[in-house]
């Protein structure tokens, strides 16, 4: 079995054909997905499809690269949080790669994240995209270890990676892992502990080879499971047994919930 530890189902490139991308999920194994909240307003649609389905689950933050929306607060998202099939906070962090200028808001914001998850007492989800040094600094400074959580589609160097893990953090590796090109990733993919990695698809982004360039979905999380496999010489079945367990444990989800598999 797999588990996509991040998808967007609810964006509108996937949110038509759900039924489809349910069941192709479970051809392919797949028997779990964690919907990942982006903003507000589109909240109660992300929870909406975790009530909706036994084996989906939902998070409640608001995305950094996200600057023209309402500004959660450490109340607001301490009271998402409660709600049931809600099971982290994020995703959250900080992205520097598309926005210049004054960032403040930016670093505002995640904090705001960082202590409601030490209050809620749930996981991070945690973006960092050319802000790493920013990224790990604030973390440190809010006691993100209290909570925990997840570096989400990792594309860093080992260092970061090694002061995450130092922190108590997973590490998850998206289709970028099974692109040729990523060999900075693959040494990371290599050295991470299996019991701190998590897989995932970023969904409708970053299709893994062999379907790079279409439009990705939770059940093409097997083949990021594969890509990591082969860089570590491991069938796949390693990969996949660890990432789920890492995912289960991380999240306090009870296996129990598991639908069977056909």
């Amino acid at each position: 079995m797999f588990v996509d530890s991040h998808c967007h189902l609810d964006f509108p490139e996937l949110a038509a054909d759900l039924p489809s991308l349910l069941d192709a999920m479970r051809v392919a194994r797949v028997t779990h997905a964690l919907c990942i909240s982006v903003d507000l307003a589109a909240w109660p649609g992300v929870h909406a499809l975790a009530l909706a389905h036994d084996n989906l689950f939902a998070t409640a933050g608001v995305h950094p690269d996200y600057a023209d929306t309402e500004e959660p607060t450490v109340e607001r998202l301490i009271g998402l949080a409660a709600h049931p099939k809600v099971v982290a906070i994020g995703e959250t962090g900080l992205d520097y790669y598309r926005r210049d200028g004054e960032l403040d808001w930016q670093r505002e914001r995640f904090r705001v994240h960082l202590r409601a998850a030490r209050a809620a007492a749930k996981p991070l989800v945690i973006h960092t995209r050319s802000a790493a040094a920013d990224t790990l600094a604030l973390m440190r400074e809010e006691g993100a270890r209290d909570p925990g959580g997840v570096m989400h589609c990792f594309t860093e160097s080992w260092d970061v990676a090694k002061a995450a893990l130092d922190l108590g953090f997973h590490i998850s590796f998206s289709g970028i892992v099974s692109f040729k090109n990523a060999a900075d990733l693959h040494d990371v993919a290599r050295r991470v502990p299996l019991e701190r990695m998590l897989i995932e698809t970023d969904s409708p982004y970053l299709a893994p080879v062999p379907h790079r360039g279409q439009r990705n979905h939770p059940a093409l999380v097997v083949h990021v499971a594969e890509a990591i496999a082969r860089l570590r010489g491991v069938g796949v079945e390693t990969i996949a047994r660890a990432t789920s367990e890492n995912f289960f444990r991380l999240f306090r989800i009870p296996h129990a919930i598991a639908p069977p598999v056909h």
